[in-house]
């Protein structure tokens, strides 16, 4: 039985993501994300202005004058969801962990997804593929997603982002919209990132936690790492210390953007002690301005 927390928790996302979506998403989502193309619809009678090239000879030649093709925007896509359930998911120091932002933020995209009549589905991954739920449509398929995002117990610890990607591509040929939301802890990822985003419209939702960014001078803290279970001892007060976690922070930071920048791949970043509407928001008005060139 679920928890009547977790219930709760699946409440007030959806609640709050109906009220995102209905107010500011749906059609920034819907003029964002077009259909896969133009898809046949009839036959009709030509018209004066009419392209000829859209001429339909085989029909005009049955009746003896000309029929054109009408064609119509096959709005339909799939979304695919790849979810990061790593231990580092379980992590966050402020008013929610990085794996109830990743819920809050899959259900916005997700409700957007529907209710414009598109199919979401959703891979959950740590250093193996641990769920997979096929595409579909309705309310209580993304209420579905979203529990498990919160509710699921995974099996491993780390993360694989390359095996997750693949584990896509050899499953979902058809071209997709996909969002990966993870903190991209894990490495040997870039290979799998460019192929993914040739294939499909790939997205980094990147989750971060403020205390990821900056050690507090607290003196000497056990620290643990939540995917490999490493500990070490850090005297965060020593400036020489300090000096070299920022570097280290700010290397990971510069490489990871650089990677999604030479893969044209789009970048969502988002932090679990800020609110998440703006950078959504900024992230589609990008996708809207790329668009109008």
């Amino acid at each position: 039985m679920i928890p009547k927390e977790i219930l709760n928790s699946i409440r007030r996302i959806e609640i709050r993501s109906g009220k995102l979506v209905n107010e500011i998403f749906a059609g920034q989502y819907s003029s964002v994300f077009k259909g896969r193309g133009m898809e046949f619809s009839e036959v009709r009678e030509y018209l004066p202005g009419d392209d000829i090239r859209s001429i339909d000879w085989n029909v005009t030649a049955r009746y003896g004058k000309p029929f054109v093709k009408k064609f119509v925007e096959e709005r339909e896509l799939t979304v695919m969801l790849l979810v990061d359930a790593s231990g580092s998911q379980g992590f966050g120091t402020r008013s929610k962990f990085k794996s109830e932002l990743a819920a809050e933020i899959a259900s916005v995209l997700a409700f957007s997804a529907i209710k414009n009549n598109d199919r979401v589905g959703m891979i959950i991954f740590t250093d193996r593929i641990e769920k997979v739920i096929r595409p579909k449509k309705g309310r209580n398929h993304i209420l579905r997603l979203i529990r498990e995002i919160l509710y699921f117990k995974p099996e491993g610890k780390s993360t694989d982002i390359e095996v997750a990607l693949e584990y896509l591509n050899e499953l979902w040929r058809r071209k997709s919209v996909v969002f990966l939301l993870s903190d991209f802890k894990g490495r040997n990822f870039e290979r799998a990132v460019k192929i993914t985003s040739r294939k499909h419209d790939l997205i980094a939702v990147r989750i971060s936690d403020p205390a990821e960014r900056e050690l507090p001078p607290a003196g000497l803290l056990s620290l643990e790492d939540a995917e490999s279970g490493r500990r070490m001892l850090a005297d965060t007060s020593d400036p020489e210390f300090k000096k070299a976690y920022l570097l280290e922070r700010d290397n990971f930071e510069k490489n990871i953007k650089n990677l999604f920048t030479r893969s044209r791949v789009d970048q969502i970043a988002v932090s679990t002690d800020k609110p998440y509407v703006m950078p959504l928001i900024q992230f589609f008005r990008r996708r809207e301005k790329k668009m109008a060139f």
